[in-house]
């Protein structure tokens, strides 16, 4: 159990500095070079079930990165679209993607495929150094 609240911080940690870097850039993007970030208190928690992806990550060892990133990037669209439906009934999204061309429900985009690919490997990154550390 330690070991996986130990996990399950560092996923929510390295998931909110993702986004604070992620949403930053947008304003670069629109000049604003202040590069305000913004995020929420719930996506701690959100990005923290990443962790729940190291036994997957053990099974996945030794595959191609592309099949893992596929597989990362389907389960990351499967739990924002999941909490995303759960948070958006009870008023408390802190996303809307109704604009956006390519969203679902208006809580994914499918034009952020890119991202998940490259957050997923590295959330597996962070969980596999994280096994190495273990006594």
């Amino acid at each position: 159990m330690k070991k996986w609240m130990h996990n399950y911080i560092h996923c929510g940690l390295l998931g909110w500095f993702l986004e604070m870097i992620f949403t930053a850039f947008h304003a670069f993007r629109k000049r604003d070079l202040r590069l305000p970030c913004t995020t929420s208190i719930w996506m701690f928690p959100i990005y923290g079930l990443a962790s729940l992806l190291a036994p997957l990550c053990r099974a996945l060892r030794g595959r191609n990165f592309i099949f893992r990133g596929l597989v990362y990037t389907g389960l990351i669209f499967t739990g924002e679209f999941v909490t995303g439906i759960w948070l958006s009934k009870r008023d408390l999204c802190p996303w809307n993607y109704e604009r956006a061309r390519w969203n679902l429900a208006k809580v994914i985009r499918l034009d952020y495929a890119p991202c998940w690919f490259i957050t997923g490997l590295l959330f597996e990154r962070l969980l596999a150094e994280s096994e190495k550390d273990a006594p």
